[in-house]
């Protein structure tokens, strides 16, 4: 699971620290063992390369991280905020986007706060992060998610002083922030744009862990470009110098003390750092943040096509070669620009202003390149012939915007109460009012209910489950067991191996090709 910028929603984290015996006791490691290495006896001598060395390192790696961290440690902040949230009843913790589980004030845990709101229900929390400074005159660069909700802002310095902080521009697309604070002569560091890093490059992560500043860890470039921003705005760098809560917006340090990237993000399966972090890219970062520091806003593109990356069994299952390129429609914004332009869910994406898109991410960031008001050719497969829709950009909403449209979901269908039926070892009922009630699903989604999944069959193998609602068999929507029979036999009869349903389940939607049972 990705934990989006190492701020684990609800994760309970502690520190342990091991101890060990010193006054003449002895460390046992597993594993270790007291006899001399094999073939050897009496005193071992270091190699002739390491004559007058503490420790040498190997060819390409440096004596010590420590002359660059000193070089750089002064332009890196610690980013206190408090924030105003909504106060859920029955007591308890507060789940706190970017700040987990927080005790709420007055409950049994707490001893209440002055800063509680009867009337709205709020209360106050208390969140940190880093940051560093791009300018001398104060300008600080950090995570959007560390300020987004802000009241108040202080900025901890490494030499102790504590400044207040002010809000100068953010961004959602890419999770960056801009900050400053008063005063003159700040220690400063500098995106390098031009200097591309390597995957083994060392890197340094400096920033504010867990409350504890000014700490430094170091790795390498595990990888490059990786696809995790479900906005599609950033290619991240992988690294493997360990990321944990409060690292949000501190930088990634290569070793000439040159800021190649800001920490963003973790890939964890436990809440905390397992040595798989995430960067946003220096040239993407500085970009963003010098129209941030001159006072612009962010404005990006938008059409209102919702986008998946098919696996080559749901091109295959589509009818397309499986080695396609391109991006399926999975869902058009009613009354957005694509939807005025004659878009359809189905559709499949395969170029933008001429150019061929190999997947979603990269038409996502083609249409977001665009600036509000410009014409974007969308190129199209539909039925099996191309066509090119001519969409006029509108303005990106924000996330928040385009999450509750999404859980809007499709328009109510309707579809007749019958009984359960069987297709493809899938039991399915059209959803109907004691249905929505029993598997919680909003009177905005229509379609067929999952009432019970036969062992053995590919739906279980894929993890179907009751209360799953199909709402589409390849581009058709279903509200009958008939319908989805009618879509698998035309494409059993097209020689198909599979068909693809776009499936809603309480985590969001997903496109599945589901295989079809083989003859005996």
């Amino acid at each position: 699971m990705l934990k989006r910028k190492e701020f684990i929603l609800g994760a309970a984290v502690g520190l342990t620290f091991a101890a060990a015996a010193t006054a003449g006791g002895v460390i046992s490691w597993p594993g270790a063992q007291a006899a001399p290495a094999a073939a050897q006896a009496g005193r071992l001598v270091p190699s002739a390369g390491a004559a007058g060395l503490a420790f040498a390192p190997p060819q390409g790696a440096p004596l010590s991280f420590a002359d660059i961290f000193q070089q750089v440690a002064p332009a890196v902040v610690q980013i206190d905020v408090k924030t105003r949230v909504q106060r859920p009843s029955g007591g308890g913790f507060l789940q706190i986007p970017g700040f987990g589980a927080v005790p709420i004030p007055g409950q049994p845990r707490g001893g209440g706060s002055d800063e509680d709101s009867e009337e709205d229900n709020s209360t106050t929390a208390q969140g940190a992060g880093s940051g560093f400074f791009i300018s001398a005159d104060g300008f600080i660069v950090t995570n959007n998610h560390v300020v987004a909700d802000a009241i108040e802002i202080n900025v901890k310095l490494s030499d102790g002083r504590e400044l207040k902080g002010r809000l100068v521009g953010r961004d959602e697309g890419t999770d960056l922030a801009v900050i400053k604070v008063d005063g003159e002569a700040f220690p400063f560091v500098s995106f390098e744009e031009t200097a591309a890093p390597r995957v083994g490059d060392w890197v340094i992560a400096v920033g504010n862990p867990f409350g504890l500043g000014g700490s430094a860890t170091a790795g390498i470039v595990s990888a490059m470009s990786r696809d995790i921003d479900p906005a599609g705005y950033n290619e991240y760098l992988q690294i493997d110098a360990a990321i944990n809560r409060g690292n949000s917006g501190g930088p990634t340090f290569d070793i000439y003390g040159r800021v190649i990237g800001v920490n963003t993000a973790i890939f964890s399966p436990t809440g905390g750092s397992v040595g798989i972090g995430f960067a946003i890219p220096a040239a993407t970062a500085k970009s963003v943040t010098d129209r941030l520091m001159r006072g612009e806003k962010i404005e990006r593109g938008f059409v209102g096509l919702g986008l998946r990356t098919l696996s080559e069994d749901g091109w295959e299952a589509l009818g397309q070669p499986r080695n396609c390129k391109g991006a399926l429609v999975e869902t058009v914004t009613e009354g957005a620009p694509a939807s005025r332009a004659g878009a359809q869910i189905g559709d499949l994406l395969v170029s933008v202003n001429g150019e061929a898109v190999a997947n979603s991410v990269e038409a996502t960031r083609r249409v977001g390149a665009a600036k509000p008001g410009d014409t974007i050719r969308l190129e199209v497969i539909r039925d099996g012939r191309r066509q090119t829709l001519n969409v006029r950009a509108g303005v990106r909403p924000s996330e928040d915007e385009l999450a509750a449209a999404e859980e809007g979901g499709a328009a109510p269908g309707a579809a007749k109460p019958s009984a359960s039926e069987t297709v493809e070892g899938l039991g399915l009922t059209p959803l109907t009012a004691p249905a929505r009630s029993r598997y919680s699903i909003p009177e905005s989604v229509s379609g067929l209910v999952v009432t019970n999944v036969a062992q053995g069959s590919s739906a279980a193998r894929l993890g179907f489950q009751p209360g799953f609602v199909i709402t589409r068999a390849n581009t058709q929507t279903v509200s009958s067991a008939a319908d989805l029979r009618a879509v698998v036999e035309a494409a059993k009869q097209a020689g198909r191996p599979s068909v693809l349903l776009f499936v809603r389940t309480p985590q969001g939607t997903s496109v599945v090709p589901l295989p079809f049972a083989k003859s005996e």
